[in-house]
């Protein structure tokens, strides 16, 4: 059934329910949108009239092409090798499906066409990212209680962490390149060194399940997540503990995510229904609160206030005011 008209600003329309939505986090590539559904993912260049005075209807969308997976998306990552800026064109992301697989793909939108599949987990893949610098190596995490990093040049596993709980979110460091956030499903959050293959540290959410997480751009020493029915904010050089939280969803919140553009934005998604909802930490304001009969994923666009969701054949576009 076609959901019902939602009150979202923008609407990509799509052949089938979307799972997972990711913008590239990437300066050269930002403007790209990765949507995956039962059997493939979708890539969109967007191009927003926030950005660009020549787009008069707010939006405008090309598909450059659909990628065939034959099982269902659970997470994308975009790699910092994506590139339409320059030649040779290149086009790089992961996608984790529900084969238990991952799959890297490449192409140059014209005659190259690759792609590169990663076994060795053994339950769903829940997150994964590219290191942000070269784009060399892949992380993921998931319910097999493992945290794994790959070299993308040859798909060998390089680097394996055990973890006490299902991984639900894995995040990479923007500044130092051997440091990765694992979020796992117990409450706790672990940072760990590819130094010397150990624990850093870890921060506690004091309740479960935690459901997802995400590493602020902005700040390297804030990190959000959402558990129980809260969302929470730690900062590292502080305390272990939370020190902000908040009710977001009465009957769980499931995602979280801090804007790419705005230091103090952040979103959430959780039960009753499929709740969607926008906060700023700087204030007590709620930006969005809207209900979706379908909500899958969350992505922030990298200059703009513009969050994507993942809906029955579509994807909803927010223009989020930050002030």
């Amino acid at each position: 059934m076609k959901e019902d008209k939602v009150n979202s600003t923008y609407e990509i329309p799509c052949s089938d329910t979307v799972h997972c939505v990711e913008f590239s986090p990437f300066e050269w590539s930002c403007q790209l949108l990765a949507a995956g559904t039962s059997s493939g993912i979708s890539v969109f260049l967007c191009r927003f009239q926030e950005e660009d005075a020549k787009v008069t209807k707010g939006i405008e969308f090309t598909r450059l092409r659909d990628f065939s997976t034959n099982c269902n998306t659970l997470a994308i990552a975009w790699s910092p090798q994506t590139s339409l800026q320059v030649l040779p064109k290149i086009l790089c992301f992961a996608a984790a499906t529900d084969d238990r697989t991952l799959r890297i793909f490449t192409t140059d939108l014209n005659t190259t066409h690759s792609v590169k599949v990663l076994s060795g987990h053994k339950g769903f893949v829940n997150a994964l990212t590219f290191d942000p610098s070269e784009g060399s190596l892949l992380a993921s995490t998931g319910d097999d209680l493992t945290c794994r990093v790959w070299s993308v040049a040859d798909g060998l596993q390089e680097s394996l962490f055990q973890l006490t709980s299902p991984g639900m979110a894995v995040c990479w460091h923007n500044d130092e390149a051997y440091k990765l956030m694992v979020a796992q499903k117990d409450g706790n959050i672990r940072f760990l060194s590819l130094h010397n293959q150990q624990p850093i540290m870890s921060l506690s959410c004091g309740q479960t399940p935690l459901l997802s997480a995400d590493w602020s751009r902005h700040d390297q020493l804030l990190v959000g997540a959402v558990a129980g029915s809260e969302w929470m904010v730690f900062n590292v050089s502080v305390s272990s503990l939370p020190i902000e939280r908040r009710q977001a969803h009465s009957e769980g919140a499931c995602l979280f995510r801090w804007s790419r553009c705005h230091e103090s934005l952040l979103a959430t998604c959780g039960r009753p229904g499929k709740e969607l909802k926008v906060f700023n930490t700087r204030h007590q304001q709620l930006h969005v609160n809207t209900n979706l009969k379908v909500a899958y994923g969350l992505s922030w666009h990298l200059r703009l206030p513009i969050l994507a969701v993942g809906g029955d054949r579509a994807v909803h576009l927010w223009t989020v005011e930050s002030i």
